[in-house]
């Protein structure tokens, strides 16, 4: 079966490897996003899978609107088209394109989380699991028929990072366990209920700042949603200060965004229903540090106000 894999960032390697490795599968084209920018001299970066698919010397093709260039894909003529965390919304005219349909792998058990960041909705909502959804795709945003899903669940160790990876690769073999019975005609598609449809929108770097008065557990779940990108923060005497890992503690608030112990086990700060250790945290321009090394040079006594 010839196919064609769009997918841009590292979440869609996995499932770009699953393919190429797959006896029953030619992967005649790569489709993923232009290089950008990045870093401080906006040097041009090529995404995750135009990396992957030059180790597997797979052609690569990055256009900057599939609209305007779909004369690529019918040329290749692929069978079945397979996207996942592409970024761009495919036409109409993609999605009739290729015999057996355009499938998309998603990052969170569908209806729930439709959009640019579920992964990290999940862990913020404080969900006890999310898992991933192999769609037929239609032309809305991630709203097309179910085909399968495996669900994992979301433990307390997890974080926006481990939990990317883990769903990256039962995405993959779902993806592989899929092809078959879609292409054979036994899995029927099954509509989904848009009446319990969620939204994840895209993360902003504002996302980050921490608000003291909500509960302990939601700063964590804040914190866990937004490693690696973009952290969470808040303000010690005007200056940035990130928090790198923190955890809820039963304690009596001092007040919101109040210090109420800094020590070696950590600084503990108020919040609406108790309070959160902060373990590690880095201050504006410095490194980041366990709480032990940075009291050390940067002592905070009880009552020091962050925010």
């Amino acid at each position: 079966m010839r196919v064609v894999f769009m997918g841009t960032a590292e979440f869609a390697c996995p499932s770009l490897a699953a393919l190429d490795e797959s006896p029953d599968i030619e992967v005649v084209g790569v489709v993923t996003q232009p290089d950008r920018p990045k870093g401080r001299e906006l040097i041009p970066h090529p995404p995750a899978v135009k990396l992957e698919a030059e180790l597997r010397n797979l052609p690569v093709h990055q256009p900057e609107r599939l609209r305007s260039d779909i004369q690529y894909l019918e040329q290749i003529s692929p069978d079945l088209i397979v996207v996942a965390a592409y970024g761009q919304i495919l036409p109409q005219t993609i999605l009739d394109l290729p015999p057996h349909s355009c499938l998309n792998v998603h990052g969170s058990l569908l209806p729930a989380y439709r959009g640019a960041a579920p992964i990290q909705r999940a862990i913020l909502d404080g969900q006890a699991q999310t898992g991933v959804t192999i769609m037929q795709m239609d032309a809305g945003l991630d709203t097309g028929a179910i085909l399968s899903k495996a669900a994992t669940p979301i433990e307390t160790s997890d974080n926006a990072q481990t939990l990317h990876d883990r769903l990256a690769k039962i995405g993959a073999e779902l993806l592989l366990k899929t092809i078959p019975g879609h292409v054979s005609g036994e899995f029927t598609p099954e509509p989904q209920n848009d009446a319990l449809a969620t939204h994840a929108e895209k993360i902003t770097r504002e996302m980050g700042r921490i608000d003291w008065s909500q509960p302990a557990t939601q700063l964590w779940n804040q914190a866990r949603a937004f490693t690696p990108w973009p952290g969470v923060f808040t303000h010690l005497n005007g200056r940035l200060l990130k928090l790198h890992e923190v955890e809820p503690v039963e304690a009596d608030c001092p007040g919101l965004g109040i210090v109420g112990q800094a020590d070696a086990d950590g600084i503990l700060v108020g919040c609406s229903d108790g309070a959160l250790r902060i373990m590690r945290l880095q201050k504006e321009g410095a490194k980041r540090l366990a709480a032990a090394e940075f009291l050390a040079g940067n002592p905070l006594p009880v009552g020091t106000q962050l925010g």
